[in-house]
Parts: C-alpha cells; sequence; structure tokens
C-alpha cells in the first residue's frame, strides 16, 4: 500500500512504453487519482490494467479540488495528479496542489518521467547546458510579442509550447522579434511520426505557412540565446523526420 502522500506522476507523452515500473505501481495502489482528463487517462489505466477510482482535476477546477485532494491525504488517503501527458505542473495542473500541500504540512512526492520540453532539447542540435523554458505565450498577438521580447537579451536556450492552431503565428511572431536564429520545431515526440526540423527561423515560418503543412500534436518551440546565435554559421543542418 502506498503511503498518505500526494504524488505527483508522470505519464507518457506519446508512447504507452515510457510508463515507469513505478508510476504504474503507484496508480494501481493510491487511493483516488486525479486526472486532468478522466476520459484521455481511462485509456492509459485500461492499457495497464489499472482500476483505481478517478475525480476530474483541470483548469477549469483546480482552485475549488484542491482543498478536497489536501484533506483526503490528512485523512490517510494516498492521491496521485496526473495530466493527460508529461509532468505535473510543468504547463499543465500540478501547481497549485503543491503549494496547498507545503502549506498544509501533507507529504508530496513527485514521480519523474516524461516531459515533452527535455527530448525536444536534446534533440534540437541546440546547447542544452542551459535554458529557459517558457511554456505557452499568450494567445492574443500583442501580449505574445511582449512575452517574447522579454527573453530576446537571453543568452540559453529558449523553449515554448505551442498548440497546432497557433503555432505558425508563434514561428511568426519570434522570427519577428529575435530575427532569423537558429532553431528547432519538435512535434509528435515518441509517437510514429516523429519529427523534428533543425532550421533558421525564417525557414520554419515558410514550413509551417505553407499551404501543404498540416499541424499535429503540440509543438515545441527552440530557439537559439544571443551567444549561440550570434557564433552559429550562415547554415543549419536539414530536417529530420
Amino acid at each position: 500500500m502506498t503511503e498518505p502522500t500526494l504524488y505527483l506522476v508522470a505519464t507518457p507523452i506519446g508512447h504507452l512504453g515510457d510508463m515507469t515500473y513505478r508510476a504504474v505501481e503507484t496508480l494501481k495502489t493510491v487511493d483516488l487519482i486525479a486526472a486532468e482528463d478522466t476520459r484521455h487517462t481511462a485509456k492509459l489505466l485500461r492499457h495497464y490494467g489499472i482500476g483505481t477510482k478517478m475525480v476530474p482535476f483541470h483548469a477549469h477546477n483546480e482552485a475549488r479540488s484542491v482543498g478536497g485532494l489536501i484533506e483526503a491525504v490528512r485523512q490517510g488517503k494516498s492521491v496521485a495528479i496526473v495530466t493527460d501527458a508529461g509532468s505535473p505542473g510543468i504547463s499543465d495542473p500540478g501547481y497549485s496542489a503543491v503549494r496547498a500541500a507545503i502549506e498544509a504540512g501533507v507529504p508530496v512526492t513527485a514521480l519523474p518521467g516524461p516531459a515533452a520540453l527535455i527530448p525536444a532539447l536534446t534533440l534540437s542540435g541546440l546547447p542544452a547546458h542551459a535554458f529557459t523554458f517558457r511554456g505557452f505565450p499568450p494567445r492574443k498577438s500583442g501580449a505574445r510579442a511582449r512575452f517574447l521580447a522579454a527573453d530576446a537579451d537571453l543568452d540559453t536556450t529558449l523553449i515554448y509550447y505551442e498548440s497546432p492552431y497557433r503555432i505558425g503565428k508563434l514561428v511568426a511572431a519570434a522570427l519577428e522579434v529575435f530575427g532569423d536564429r537558429p532553431a528547432a520545431l519538435a512535434n509528435d515526440l515518441t509517437k510514429l511520426h516523429e519529427r523534428v526540423d533543425r532550421l533558421p527561423l525564417a525557414a520554419l515560418a515558410d514550413r509551417v505557412t505553407a499551404p501543404g503543412f498540416k499541424p499535429l500534436g503540440e509543438y515545441v518551440l527552440l530557439i537559439a540565446g544571443t551567444e549561440a546565435a550570434s557564433s552559429s554559421p550562415s547554415s543549419s543542418p536539414k530536417a529530420e523526420a
């Protein structure tokens, strides 16, 4: 049996085989799973033969649900938080629960596992020793431009998440703010059609606005920091599928 604890359990970003043994065992033995989308998580649980009770825990009910999860741990229950893909708290629900657990003095721990930013970074060919992860930019153009401009002088590799519906707008805005820096665009990581395009921002902008471009899944956009951009050769490696 798991101890009365709040567990943050990372789940696969694509390939179901990336689930860890410890994550499977934890989800089997906790008293309750708080899931970002119970329908999505149900598929994962069925795959691993997990029958633990689920409750929804997403952006729209997070504030009012946190108290109940913490109280369950206080009463001796074990609770796991999972998101649709990746690590809870990384651009997904989880942060408020961790803060509440710390303030309430209840045990909280994290089971490490998938997060799209790490494989995207290591596959990008951009410097990985220092990076700045910024998550999802604002949806509106003006706010997006200001959001990116705040990173213009950073010397670290910059990492952004974006949906398939706005990836063209993000790349175009990044080109305008940063100029034609070395960059990489990753999507469908760990899946059958995994793709990483390692191209300057101008070439990436051409790709994502081309007539035949069909956006699939969430994207990770990586952009060279100031030093790597200034020392980069004029050409970049070709995209790889």
